[in-house]
């Protein structure tokens, strides 16, 4: 029997006070005298898989089976659909902090956060605590793949290739299938588990790894998919920067959507966001935003970014608690397809409106592993069992962002990286200063650009609804005009009936009418008669009073 997952919401107060407490006790993520020995060139490439199949076959599929698809697995359709900005992701990484797990430009710390890839995903079928966690030894991957194509076992293993000394199958052999397999569900789930493949988890371009199909078939059991997404966004993050090269292969849209959705200046909060239906993912791509802008420019962007720049709640979510720590852990463990790694909400509270107090950061820096070597299935199973306690925190909101001891530890903060991100030698040569300077005030114009961008969408989108909410208009409208029909049927039986006695009763008036003309007719003769009959009775009445006069 599955154990339970037992939540503790706590008071904002309450927290804090633990969180100074640790801090002090367990001291900070980064001690005194570590050295961040990180390069300072950085090249990432963000290669993404091509997704025109994908795009093609959505586009083919009609409202039903989109509606079974969304039911299932929410709005990661609308994934595919998403232009990722490379050049903004290369720059994000050379700002990207692994001892904190954060971004942190300028002065600012950002991270994705549970609850903010919750929002974008809208998948409402998943119990928010119950994370995927690697099996020991899961079903083979031929029997794995019978039993979502419904292939024979001979197909299957034809399929199997291993590609980079990693066991995968290639995109182009589950097309055919999700394009023409009988059953609806089928095709349904393996264009799901294509998404997760090539969009979310793209380890291996043009293909499907083991993990992701053991990861897919976890999820009909109800798992949280944002946990994973972000371990494995937080690792490639980790290994780019560290490394100043690599392969990001964490899902680039959904980062790329929630550092943009930060800059989502608004005045005031349409209605529409406040619907159910409403998707956060739909209204990102009914927006404009910076196209073929350099990576030197966001750069120079995130180097001067300030406080009063940042949308730090994201227009999209509404939280009223913050999932803060998990078990013994002083921060939240991560689980991810192919390792662990530990992230600090406590560290973005900003980011849900919240007051900025100092988190307990101590030991992340240690706390990412691969699923490789001895040792790693007890770190597992320990992070395992500490979601089996998770701890929220009430979110507060308070006129200070910040609290005096977070600004001060903040600034006494030991990071080599972020201080050579901020300082490289380059930038110290009058001619790169120039070059930076430009950069500076193309990325201030750049900035005014997109606020009145901005500015102006959120006009339009406070006068237009979004087409899923007319769409749903369109459907109840359809539906009142099928009731208003369906009443005009019966009046207009109602108005024929009545027609027909209508016209029935108007044919016997009229029978009856010509009756009374006729007898009318007949009597008036009469009258005539007796009239003239009178006339020549006073005709002859006065001859007779000649001839007879009186006496």
């Amino acid at each position: 029997m599955e154990e339970s997952i037992t939540q503790i919401t706590e008071k904002n107060a309450l927290v804090r006070d633990w969180s100074l407490k640790t801090q002090r006790e367990n001291g900070d993520s980064l001690v005194e005298g570590c050295v961040a020995n990180l390069p300072e060139h950085i090249t990432v490439n963000v290669r993404q898989n091509n997704l025109e199949d994908l795009v093609r076959i959505w586009n083919q599929w009609d409202s039903d089976t989109r509606g079974i698809f969304t039911e299932r697995y929410g709005d990661i359709a609308h994934l595919i659909t998403i232009r990722v900005d490379e050049q903004l992701i290369q720059a994000m990484v050379r700002f990207w902090d692994p001892a904190y797990q954060c971004l942190t430009f300028n002065q600012e710390d950002m991270t994705p956060t549970i609850e903010e890839y919750d929002a974008l995903l809208c998948i409402d079928n998943v119990q928010f605590g119950k994370i995927y966690v690697k099996e020991p030894k899961p079903m083979t991957f031929k029997k794995k793949l019978v039993r979502l194509t419904d292939m024979t076992d001979a197909w299957a293993e034809k399929q199997i290739k291993k590609k980079n000394e990693t066991i995968c199958i290639p995109w182009s052999c589950l097309r055919e299938l999700v394009l023409n397999h009988p059953d609806t569900l089928k095709r349904v789930n393996l264009f799901a588990l294509a998404i997760y493949g090539l969009v979310i988890f793209p380890k291996i371009l043009g293909h499907l790894e083991v993990a992701v199909v053991d990861f897919f078939e976890r999820l009909k059991q109800g798992i949280n998919p944002v946990p994973t997404i972000l371990a494995e966004t937080f690792r490639s993050l980790n290994s780019c920067r560290k490394m100043g090269k690599g392969r990001f292969i964490g899902c680039a849209q959904l980062l790329n959507v929630w550092i943009l959705s930060h800059f989502w200046k608004v005045e005031r909060t349409p209605f529409h966001m406040f619907s159910k239906i409403f998707s956060p993912l739909e209204a990102y791509l009914n927006r404009e935003w910076p196209k073929e802008v350099t990576e030197q420019h966001w750069v120079s962007v995130f180097q001067n970014l300030r406080a009063e720049d940042i949308t730090w709640r994201a227009p999209w979510i509404r939280p009223s608690i913050l999932l803060y720590k998990c078990g013994s852990q002083d921060w939240v463990p991560l689980l991810g397809l192919w390792g662990g790694v530990g992230y600090v909400p406590l560290l973005v509270q900003r980011q849900f409106s919240s007051r900025q107090f100092i988190p307990a950061t101590g030991g992340l820096a240690q706390s990412e592993f691969a699923f490789t070597g001895e040792g790693y299935m007890k770190r597992v199973r320990d992070t395992a069992k500490s979601w089996k306690k998770i701890h929220l925190m009430e979110l507060a909101l308070y006129a200070d962002t910040l609290t005096q001891d977070y600004d001060l530890w903040r600034k006494q903060r030991i990071d080599v990286q972020i201080e050579r991100s901020r300082t490289e030698k380059v930038q110290k040569e009058p001619e790169v200063k120039g070059k930076a300077k430009k950069e500076e005030e193309k990325a201030a114009r750049a900035m005014i650009e997109l606020r009145k961008k901005n500015a102006e969408c959120e006009a339009m989108s406070a006068e237009v609804m979004t087409s899923r909410e007319l769409k749903e208009r369109i459907r109840d409208l359809e539906g009142t005009l099928q009731d208003r029909q369906h009443q005009l049927d019966i009046l207009l039986k109602d108005l024929e009936e009545k027609s027909n006695q209508y016209n029935k009763d108007v044919h016997a008036y009229e029978e009856g009418l010509q009756e009374k003309e006729m007898q009318l007719s007949y009597l008036i003769n009469e009258i005539r008669k007796a009239a003239m009959q009178v006339v020549q009775l006073s005709d002859e009445a006065e001859v007779l009073s000649f001839q007879f006069p009186p006496s």
